[in-house]
């Protein structure tokens, strides 16, 4: 693998990461709304928190897991 194939694959992983951080961030935000009844007052308090405990996992675990997966692929092709 050339220099400018590692250096896309990098910015392309550093790329996702972020966009899950982000996703999990609003995951996180619409379930506080959901529980204070700001959105989508007619849902159950309780899913909201479903939802926020839900988005905090994506954001602290999931990027552990891309990361370890990642590492395995590269392992594996190397």
């Amino acid at each position: 693998m050339t220099s400018d194939e590692r250096e896309n694959l990098a910015k392309q992983r550093f790329l996702i990461l972020n966009l899950v951080r982000f996703s999990a961030i609003a995951v996180v935000m619409s379930g506080f709304a959901i529980s204070l009844g700001k959105l989508f007052p007619d849902f159950p308090p309780l899913l909201g928190y479903v939802l926020a405990v839900l988005g905090m996992f994506e954001f602290f675990f999931l990027p552990l897991v891309l990361k370890k997966s990642w590492a395995n692929r590269d392992r594996d092709k190397g």
